[in-house]
């Protein structure tokens, strides 16, 4: 991996912030990390990172560049005869972490739109409104507009229950592995 790191402090600093001129400003790029972390690990970080003391806010900017983390549990088994959990692998290729004079981590991907959202309020996407019309054949006609939302709450509404259904499938295949390990479907 690669990692630079740049820290200004002073007049020069003051491009990045006005706070930047008092505090410094850290600016850090990672580029092509590659770790394999256990889920352990990441809980007990937590007494690290608690502090009595308010620090100093720092203007910041964390640039990550294809990074490729792979977190692993390594809690003991419910059930011994469970194959275990899989482990999970996040794949980054572009973010930016960046740090304002008001404390506020801001997060943003490469080619997102230049205003950013704090970490904290990120809101729910919403998928784009397309306009369907069928093509006119035997007898038929075109769906009316006004269908179109109809349509689309309706199919908003199936696929929320085919991803139910799916996760049920799931824990129920689980349960059954619980008592029989080598069951297929």
């Amino acid at each position: 991996p690669e990692v630079c790191l740049r820290l200004e402090v002073g007049p020069n600093a003051a491009v990045h912030s006005p706070l930047a001129v008092q505090n410094g400003f850290l600016h850090m790029l990672v580029h092509s990390y590659t770790a394999e972390l256990f889920m352990s690990f990441l809980t007990n970080l937590g007494p690290f990172l608690e502090d009595e003391v308010i620090p100093e806010v720092i203007p910041m900017e964390i640039e990550v560049v294809d990074a490729r983390i792979t977190l692993k549990d390594d809690s003991p088994r419910v059930y011994p005869t469970s194959p275990g959990p899989v482990p999970i692998t996040l794949a980054v290729d572009h973010v930016i972490v960046k740090r304002r004079d008001d404390g506020v981590f801001y997060l943003t991907g490469e080619g997102s739109p230049k205003q950013e959202k704090p970490v904290s309020v990120l809101q729910e996407q919403k998928a784009p409104v397309e306009c369907v019309l069928a093509a006119p054949a035997a007898g038929t006609r075109g769906l009316q507009l006004k269908e179109v939302p109809e349509l689309q709450r309706e199919l908003q509404t199936m696929k929320i229950a085919l991803a139910e259904a799916n996760m049920d499938k799931a824990r129920l295949l689980q349960e059954i592995r619980k008592y029989n390990p080598l069951f297929q479907l």
